[in-house]
């Protein structure tokens, strides 16, 4: 890592000063003195909001748990919800209404009636969670309304959408944020308190991927099984790249001193759709006679700037158990999370062997989980890092200060789609990352979740 000494002994001093949980604010104001990344303006100078008023686009399974979590979110007030589907829509009034809340107004005329929900004067953030090909008109049509707006993974499909979403949060100072939800995982963020604190000593390697077996909701006749196999007809590339990536591009400061500058991918053949059409349907059924491009398992090796490399997996396709394979490795020990958290560091663990990571947990959970233990509880969405993400984002903006993830990583992070894609049609050829900062990724830049005095 390039964290420098002084600055892991700061990040333990000021740990220990406030109980392992904040920096005080004496300390954080010498950070410049000390030679630290200390808190840089945000890219876009915001006004702190009082109250964060919110449209929402998309209220199935994902953008309600989304809404159940913003609405006991102190500062967040959903003023409009629009889906294509009336009966979502309805659901989320009588959600508001069932708790004595303002019941926002509904837009459900057509798929393009989030429009006019966009064009309202009494918003500052669209929230996004439709099928993916809506991602990037719906952040170009919000930010070009004078809202920000947040995404649901992935953010773009395309170089050319990434591009678009990046010119379009340029050209208008408007903030387009990609919800990475596993960013706020429990032991990811220890993992990544562990990397600043100097735990793993200068990293030099990592894995990760999205390795969840999606057969039934692919061919479910609900939800997202109403758009998402056609991504496995289209398409043979890392399609889904983000829930491993953004943990692991965090722990690396790609975008932040770092940056990636090429990958190479290949793809095994594709069965594992087709054999599960022609179990649960027929062979001469039409689902058995489709044909499909995504191959069961996709691998890209990424090659950083300062020498590091990433494993990036993505299989959804075949039978197997859920894992994002976070493992990083450093010249000091290494850490995995799947099957089971493990950890070894030298000179502590036993020799050549694993421990479990409770003890460490003790030491080095993130003092956001920390702080949030007791809100987390009962939230809607995967064990509580859904809730985190959704009040950082409203935190960010009722302060004015810079959101934990920007445009920069939501189109760098989506371009590993296209990259791979067009990798694969090549045989391997390496593919180099568009910089999309413009050389902004050259400049330090503190990771917001990790300035301990600004987390709540």
């Amino acid at each position: 890592m390039s964290q420098k000494i002084d600055r892991r002994n700061f990040l333990k001093t000021g740990l220990a000063a406030g109980g392992g949980l904040v920096l005080g604010t004496s300390m954080l104001s010498s950070c410049s003195q000390l030679g630290l990344r200390g808190a840089v303006p945000p890219a876009y100078p915001m006004r702190p909001l009082e109250e964060v008023r919110i449209g929402f686009i998309g209220v199935g399974g994902m953008g309600s748990a989304h809404v159940e979590n913003l609405m006991n979110i102190p500062g967040a007030k959903i003023v409009a919800v629009c889906d294509i589907v009336p009966e979502k829509v309805e659901r989320i009034q009588q959600w508001h209404k069932d708790k004595g809340m303002m019941v926002p107004e509904g837009y459900s005329r057509s798929e393009t009636d989030y429009k006019r929900l966009c064009q309202r004067d009494d918003l500052d953030l669209v929230y996004i969670a439709t099928p993916w090909e809506w991602h990037v008109p719906m952040c170009v049509d919000a930010m070009e309304a004078g809202k920000h707006a947040a995404v649901e993974v992935p953010a773009a499909r395309t170089i050319e959408e990434s591009w678009q979403l990046v010119d379009t949060s340029e050209k208008t100072r408007k903030h387009c944020i990609m919800m990475e939800n596993c960013n706020y995982d429990k032991v990811e963020m220890m993992i990544l308190n562990m990397v600043f604190q100097g735990v793993f000593g200068e990293l030099v390697h990592a894995r990760c991927g999205y390795l969840h077996d999606l057969r039934e909701i692919k061919f479910s006749n609900e939800g997202e099984g109403l758009w998402r196999r056609k991504y496995s007809v289209t398409r043979n590339g890392d399609i889904y790249p983000t829930h491993g990536l953004g943990p692991v591009a965090q722990c690396l400061e790609i975008n932040r001193g770092n940056y990636f500058e090429y990958l190479e991918s290949m793809s095994t053949k594709s069965r594992g759709l087709h054999e599960w059409a022609v179990k649960f349907f027929g062979k001469d059924s039409p689902e058995a006679k489709e044909q499909f491009k995504l191959g069961d398992v996709v691998v890209s090796m990424l090659k950083t700037f300062r020498g590091e490399t990433v494993v990036l997996t993505h299989d959804t396709n075949l039978p197997r158990p859920y894992s994002r394979d976070i493992y990083v490795q450093g010249t000091n020990g290494v850490i995995r999370k799947y099957p089971k958290p493990l950890i070894h560091i030298e000179g502590r663990s036993p020799h050549h062997g694993w421990e479990e990571i409770d003890s460490w947990m003790e030491s080095y959970e993130h003092p956001l989980w920390v702080k949030m233990r007791t809100e987390m509880e009962g939230a809607a969405g995967h064990g509580g890092m859904d809730y985190l993400e959704d009040f950082r984002l409203v935190r960010a903006l009722r302060l004015g200060v810079e959101p934990d993830m920007d445009v920069y990583d939501a189109a760098m992070m989506s371009a590993v789609t296209d990259l791979s894609e067009k990798s694969i049609a090549r045989k391997g050829k390496p593919m180099a990352f568009p910089d999309f900062t413009r050389g902004m990724w050259k400049k330090e830049r503190q990771l917001p979740v990790m300035r301990f005095d600004q987390l709540i």
